[in-house]
């Protein structure tokens, strides 16, 4: 019942479903995650090439065109969109046509990705721009974790109750913590 409607609601909004935009060419390498909402363009998918271990965020947008020029010029722009290895693309952001995003690259939430992105950077913003290193950022967090407090999977929001999330709020009373396997 949930699958028939939820296949309801993709074809109502027009939302296609990985594996049918891999049938119509999109290429995405090995644990490639996209969580609830990605829009990846259906009508250019085979204009689109993501790498191994990619996340994209809730509601992502990957568009391979841009129909801005359509009414005036009578043509659309159209362009590849490759996505490097061991990339993390925040919630909310919007890949734009002709951009490579390298390997080792975090884009943050709700960035405009309209140029390309170099390995191992860090950017964010509308328009992304580059802010630093994905490798300093990455030994900063694993500093942090340090004197932070951490969790284990067992307060993941499928296994927490009631006293796990009382626990987990006042300990994130004076900043971030970290959740993953321990």
């Amino acid at each position: 019942m949930i699958n028939t409607i939820a296949n309801l609601i993709f074809k109502i909004k027009n939302y296609y479903k990985i594996p049918k935009l891999i049938r119509l060419g999109l290429v995405v390498g090995e644990n490639f995650q996209p969580q609830v909402g990605c829009i990846i363009d259906p009508s250019h998918c085979f204009l689109i090439n993501i790498g191994n271990n990619v996340t994209l965020s809730p509601r992502v947008h990957i568009l391979a065109h841009d129909a801005s020029t359509q009414n005036y010029l009578g043509f659309t722009k159209i362009g590849r969109v490759k996505i490097g290895n061991n990339v993390f693309i925040g919630a909310g952001c919007i890949i734009l046509p002709n951009v490579t995003i390298g390997n080792d690259v975090i884009i943050g939430a709700g960035s405009i990705v309209s140029k390309n992105i170099p390995d191992n950077s860090l950017a964010l913003g509308s328009p992304a721009k580059v802010i630093g290193k994905t490798s300093d950022y990455i030994l900063k967090n694993k500093k942090a974790m340090e004197l932070s407090p951490m969790f284990d999977m067992s307060f993941a929001i499928d296994k927490i109750n009631s006293f796990k999330k009382k626990e987990m709020i006042d300990k994130l009373n004076y900043g971030i913590g970290y959740i993953g396997n321990l």
